[in-house]
């Protein structure tokens, strides 16, 4: 079939023709365009502008928080001290219960302890004496009757050396042919080797004159031993003396320190509020016994009154404080004592004590009310008003403000500081 051209084409054809048209370059465009190119982000700019308005506003709001709430005044004051002095005599009593001023006396605590030793001690005495010679002796009776001899009778022997019978003996009776006899120890009349004799006949020389010292005699069959010559050591009394002074030495101390661990370290006690009684002394041995050594025992007994440090410097400051006038207060720090002995009755429970004292003192400061008066002030004004209120009272005023742009103090007195320097 033939195409048909038209010159001017009809209303339908026209549509038709377009929407074909329309079409085929949709179908161009969608098979022919190309991919949409990537864009580029634009870099991103720092507010400047709004971080310096904020931190200027802070910087605004601290510094008037800085100003108003922060704002503090410290006023550094040195008054003028005043040195008060006393010397008292304060009694420490057992019997008192608290402090009192008025009699000056301060509570005490009365304490007992009690050591007993046994020591030894060297004999230091000397002398020449000797060793005795001892040995064994039959003595004779020839009379008919017995014959009783006492302990240390005499025998002379044919030598010229007294012995002495060791026991009482009775020698039967006899007769010359056959005589009553008895065995007795004897020792020598006084030390030395010239007793050591041998074989000896003896008398008895305190029968002389009686019918007994002719039918009484003694004889040895064996020498005399154990003689001898030498230095020997005896108790003296100064040995028993010195045993005394230095056993009661080291009890006494011992006590001294068993009353200080009893107490504690807040008591005192002073050396001469100390009693000692000493109790059974004696020694084992007697003076003059010959012996090298010998034992001393003794008993001591230690009492004493003690007071505590605390409540004499208390009694101390009460007492400055009733001196120096109710507008003064006291400087502990400078408060000062030293003490002695005075006196003591250790048996009643009381000592008495010699103390130098003293305390600086300054006049009263009311910081609250002092405070207060300051508010507003500039340090001139500060320096002028202090010194007004306390007048000759202050050595030197000091004035610091915080932050240091402030020129008066605040309108607070709680942040107005009063710091007393001495």
């Amino acid at each position: 079939m033939a195409k048909k051209i038209y010159d001017i084409k009809p209303p339908k054809v026209a549509k038709k023709t377009e929407r074909t048209s329309s079409a085929r370059k949709k179908a161009t465009i969608s098979v022919a365009k190309p991919a949409p190119a990537v864009r580029r982000k634009e870099g991103v700019k720092f507010p400047w502008k709004v971080f310096v308005s904020v931190g200027g506003l802070a910087v605004i709001l601290g510094a008037g928080f800085l100003y108003f709430k922060l704002q503090s005044a410290t006023v550094e004051i040195w008054p003028s001290v005043e040195n008060l002095a006393y010397s008292e005599i304060i009694t420490a009593d057992k019997a008192a219960n608290a402090i009192n001023l008025d009699g000056l006396v301060i509570p005490a605590k009365y304490i007992e302890t009690e050591k007993t030793a046994t020591k030894e001690f060297a004999a230091t005495g000397s002398g020449s004496d000797g060793g005795k010679a001892s040995g064994q002796v039959t003595i004779y009776n020839t009379a008919s009757s017995s014959l009783s001899l006492k302990v240390g009778t005499r025998l002379l022997s044919d030598s010229g050396k007294y012995f002495t019978i060791n026991s009482k003996v009775t020698v039967p009776g006899g007769s010359k042919s056959k005589p009553g006899s008895v065995k007795v120890g004897v020792a020598a009349f006084e030390g030395g080797d010239a007793y050591n004799i041998g074989p000896s006949n003896f008398s008895v020389p305190g029968l002389n004159g009686t019918n007994s010292y002719y039918s009484t005699y003694a004889v040895s069959t064996e020498a005399m031993k154990g003689g001898y010559t030498g230095e020997i050591k005896k108790v003296t009394q100064a040995n028993i003396d010195d045993a005394n002074d230095e056993l009661v030495k080291e009890l006494s101390d011992a006590a001294f320190g068993d009353l200080k661990d009893q107490l504690g370290s807040e008591y005192i006690v002073l050396d001469d509020a100390v009693s000692y009684d000493e109790d059974g002394g004696a020694a084992d041995k007697k003076v003059g016994e010959t012996v090298n050594s010998f034992k001393y025992t003794i008993t001591v007994k230690a009492s004493a009154v003690a007071f505590k440090k605390s409540d004499l410097d208390r009694i101390c400051k009460d007492y400055i404080i009733s001196k120096m006038g109710t507008d003064k207060t006291i400087l502990d720090s400078s408060f000062a004592s030293d003490y002695s002995f005075d006196d003591a009755d250790v048996a009643d429970g009381n000592v008495s004590i010699s103390v130098n004292f003293s305390s600086g003192v300054y006049k009263t400061i009311n910081k609250n009310s002092m405070a207060l008066s300051l508010m507003g002030k500039s340090a001139d004004e500060i320096t002028e008003a202090v010194n007004a209120n306390l007048a000759d009272s202050s050595a030197r005023v000091n004035v610091k403000f915080w932050p240091f742009w402030v020129k008066t103090a605040p309108q607070s007195q709680k942040a107005i500081k009063i710091e007393l320097k001495f």
